[in-house]
């Protein structure tokens, strides 16, 4: 879709944008009437990511049955229980390759014996080949407590000290980069914990909900945060937007291209969180135009982009980065054609489960992008 003639953030630009009469341009095309795909995970009984393989707390000298029974039973037993523990690690997984872990340490709608609630660390990494989880009292909640815990799982699993760890609680940020930082981890604040994400709303579903202590009705102790948006700093500024669509795949070719063509960008495992798209359905993108488009995509390219969304009450665009940082991306005048535009464009990113893009080009009829990053605009978990 051709550019519209405005200024990223830039509310005194003359041109009025006409954002549904451009024609297509490049390999981009203007906004059609939504079409709905399957995304395996927003059914009502999401499925399990991974066939999880929990740690077992029974002895091999405690039952006099044939070990193959014995373990077969076990199984079947622990994985039923809600009150049961993970440990596990994919067998044809190397170890030595799971270098970037994604944690959520919180409390539960779950009670304790004393009536408090129950707190849990879920560890993973992006494609769920380490699964974990621990629960914990209310009364040791600390760093010390969560750095004793990551050695724990790297002793228990075998696997080294991660590289980096991406949390997406806000109010956990002290607790989780002091240990982090003890160990020599990077930190990495950021809402692009999908696995983990969809992996806690199934959890919700099928184990929390089954615990003895569960408290229906229980809200979460820390909500996420959703923020005012701030003004976009100097260095993110681009020249020109426009909303646009690719078919599913051509956006398999632009994420394709990330490592081929040394793009910045950042894409996502569509496979693996359960989603299925036809390769002729149309995901909808926001294209930015910049003359310095290598330096704006390096910059973009450090902030853990997580989504996009319009706010049509106010005439803009809003990007959201690691946790809870939201800037105004860009503003439009706002008038009946302008807003008709916004709201087709967040119906056809709704009907495709949240899944859109960024793309950033040198000019909005190039060929090529200079960054890529596939989105995924999730609701917050229910715990």
């Amino acid at each position: 879709m051709a550019a519209a003639a405005l200024s990223l953030n830039n509310s005194t630009s003359t041109n009025s944008p006409t954002l549904n009469s451009h024609k297509p341009i490049s390999k981009f095309t203007s906004l059609t009437k939504p079409t709905n795909v399957s995304f395996n995970f927003l059914t009502n009984t999401p499925p399990r990511l991974q066939h999880f393989r929990p740690r077992s707390s029974v002895s091999e000298s405690s039952l006099s049955v044939p070990k193959e029974a014995e373990a077969e039973t076990e199984a079947d037993d622990v994985e039923d229980d809600p009150t049961q523990e993970l440990s596990y690690l994919d067998e044809e997984t190397d170890p030595e390759s799971i270098t970037e872990w994604e944690l959520d340490f919180c409390s539960r709608p779950i009670l304790d014996i004393r009536g408090k609630k129950i707190w849990e660390l879920v560890v993973c990494d992006g494609s769920l080949s380490l699964q974990y989880t621990k629960y914990f009292p209310n009364n040791v909640i600390n760093s010390i407590t969560l750095k004793e815990a990551i050695v724990a799982i790297c002793d228990d699993l075998g696997v080294p000290i991660p590289e980096k760890i991406r949390f997406f609680r806000s109010q956990m940020q002290t607790i989780i980069t002091k240990a982090c930082k003890e160990l020599d981890i990077k930190p990495i604040p950021s809402k692009r914990c999908l696995s983990l994400l969809l992996w806690l709303e199934e959890r919700y579903e099928t184990v929390y909900t089954r615990h003895p202590g569960f408290q229906k009705g229980s809200k979460p102790l820390l909500a996420l945060d959703n923020p005012f948006p701030m003004e976009l700093p100097d260095n993110l500024f681009g020249d020109k937007w426009a909303f646009v669509q690719l078919p599913f795949s051509a956006v398999q070719e632009e994420v394709s291209s990330l490592e081929s063509k040394f793009v910045f960008g950042a894409s996502l495992d569509l496979d693996l969180l359960g989603i299925e798209v036809d390769d002729k359905t149309l995901i909808p993108g926001l294209a930015v135009a910049s003359s310095r488009a290598k330096p704006l995509a390096a910059w973009m390219n450090g902030l853990e982009v997580c989504s996009i969304e319009t706010d049509t009450a106010r005439g803009s665009l809003i990007l959201s980065v690691g946790i809870s940082t939201r800037y105004i991306y860009a503003n439009y005048k706002k008038n009946p054609v302008t807003t008709s535009e916004a709201e087709a464009w967040e119906a056809a990113k709704k009907a495709c489960g949240g899944l859109h893009f960024l793309a950033i080009q040198e000019e909005l009829d190039s060929e090529d992008c200079v960054g890529f990053w596939l989105l995924l605009d999730l609701p917050p978990p229910p715990v």
